[in-house]
Parts: C-alpha cells; structure tokens; sequence
C-alpha cells in the first residue's frame, strides 16, 4: 500500500533529509579545520606589508577571495565524498530507504544539505572578508584626512573618494556568488562519482584530477584548436571533454574583480547558467548510478 509513495516527489522528505545532512557535516571536525584554515588566511592578509592602498586592497582582494574559493571548493569535495560511503557502512542508508523515500529523493536532500552548508560558510568568510576590508578602509580614510588636512576641500575629497573606491565595488558580490556555484557543482559532481567509487578516498583521488583537468582543459583546448586544424570529429572529442569535465577556469573571475573590471550581467548569467546546468546534470547521472546499485 505505501509502495506508490516512492513513485511520488516530497518536498518534505527531502527536506528532512537535507536537515539530517546538514546537521551532520556542522559536526564534522574536517569543517572546523578547513573554516580556521580559510578564516586565519584571510584575516592575515590584513597584516601584510604596506603598499599603496591601490595594491594592498588589491592585494587583500586577490588574497581573501582565493581563500574563499579555495576553502568552498575543498569543502564541497570533502563533505560530499563521505556522505553515501559513511551512510552504507553505518547501514543509514538501508533504514532511509526502506521506508517511503525514492533514492532520487535520497540524493536530492543529501545535496542540498551540503549546498547549505556551502552557503552557511560562504556567509562566515565573506562577513570576515567584508570586516577586513572595511577596518582597512577605514584606517586609510583617517590617515588620508589627516594628511590631507591642509589641502583644498575638493583634492581632500577627491582622495579619500579613491580610497573608498579601491576598498570595495559590486563585483565583489558577483563574484562571490560564482564562487558558490562553483562549489556546487563540484559537490554534485563528488556526489556522483561517489556513487560507483569503492572508498572515500578513491572519491577524492579522483576528484582531485577532475579539479585539476577541468581548470587546465581551457588553455589544453585553445593549444589543441591552434595547433590542428579543426574538423568535426575535433569538435566532437572536445565537446565531449568539456561536458564530462566542466571549465573550471570560467568560474575564476578574481583577475577582473581585483582589478575592479566591471562584470557583464550577460557573463555572470552564463557563468551561473553554466554551474546549474552542471550541477543538475550531475545530480541526474548519480541517481542514475544509484538507481542500480545493489544494497
């Protein structure tokens, strides 16, 4: 009589199992580790060596958002690698799905539980990133003013306008959320491969050569295209790379945002576009994989 319920989506079955996923990882000491890791990090980039405040809020910048970048990634990686690993081996996994919960339902509440914990995180250090910024800021405007006391009223403006300037712009925003989908869809992307892999470090492994060919296979691309004459089968090949490994290196916008280029709607839509599709793709292959998996 229940066995309908399994052929019927739940928002709030997967809603129950994302509040289960979430409150696990909170609890995870590798989280702890890797937000102290991320937090020191960029709360040292204030104490760097003086520079023009140009370059040292460039420098803060480039410094704090590769943090961020960098910690969301490892984190999404880390997280998502163990969570169907421990789940099969504390036999959770069995008691879930035994009762009314489809395994696409499973894996939905699963991933969205680490998207949270991404986002919760993501928060964290761009409130500490944000604090930086402004604490450095506002040093600079009282020596500005103090040094530009006994010039004219319009060069005292002028100077402390460039400091404001330097310090903050709206691609910071922009950039951080491309930095999150990012880091969604490398979660989804661990999802999946975990799915088939035997360990959690076997997810990792391999992850670790997917993080590092999808940031290398636009530049190996654009050689291959300049080198070989481009033919359909060429195309293929490369459209098929790009589809099972993502360009990585489309998602790091840092260079335009520290040089306070500002980013077209168009390109952020693309980019954030581009990450959804991702993620949604590799969601639908690991409930694919899981589908069939024997447990």
């Amino acid at each position: 009589m229940n066995r309908p319920a399994h052929r019927v989506f739940s928002f709030l079955r997967v809603t129950a199992i994302t509040g289960n996923t979430l409150t696990g990882l909170v609890r995870l000491k590798v989280f702890y580790a890797l937000l102290l890791f991320a937090l020191l990090l960029i709360g040292a980039s204030a104490f760097m060596a003086r520079m023009t405040f140009q370059q040292e809020f460039q420098v803060l910048k480039d410094v704090g958002l590769g943090a961020i970048s960098i910690f969301t990634s490892l984190l999404a990686i880390l997280a998502t690698a163990r969570l169907l690993p421990q789940d099969i081996e504390e036999r959770t996994a069995y008691t879930v799905l035994a009762k009314p919960v489809s395994r696409f339902e499973y894996l939905a509440g699963k991933l969205l539980g680490v998207f949270f914990l991404l986002a919760i995180s993501l928060l964290a250090m761009a409130a500490l990133f944000f604090a930086v910024l402004f604490l450095r800021e506002q040093s600079l405007l009282n020596e500005t003013a103090r040094q530009m006391s006994a010039a004219p009223a319009d060069q005292n403006a002028a100077a402390l306008e460039a400091v404001r300037s330097a310090a903050f712009n709206t691609n910071l925003f922009p950039g951080l959320v491309v930095i999150y989908v990012k880091s969604c869809l490398l979660a989804a992307l661990t999802l999946f491969i975990s799915t088939f892999a035997s360990s959690t470090i076997f997810t990792i492994i391999v992850m670790a050569f997917v993080y590092f060919i999808g940031h290398l296979q636009g530049i190996a691309r654009e050689y291959w295209l300049q080198t070989n004459a481009a033919s359909w089968v060429t195309n293929t090949f490369l459209a098929l790379v790009a589809l099972v490994f993502p360009d990585l290196q489309s998602f790091n916008l840092t260079d335009d945002i520290v040089a306070g280029t500002a980013i077209p709607v168009s390109l952020l839509l693309k980019t954030v576009a581009m990450g959804l599709f991702y993620s949604a793709f590799y969601l639908a292959l690991a409930w694919a994989a899981f589908f069939r998996k024997e447990l």
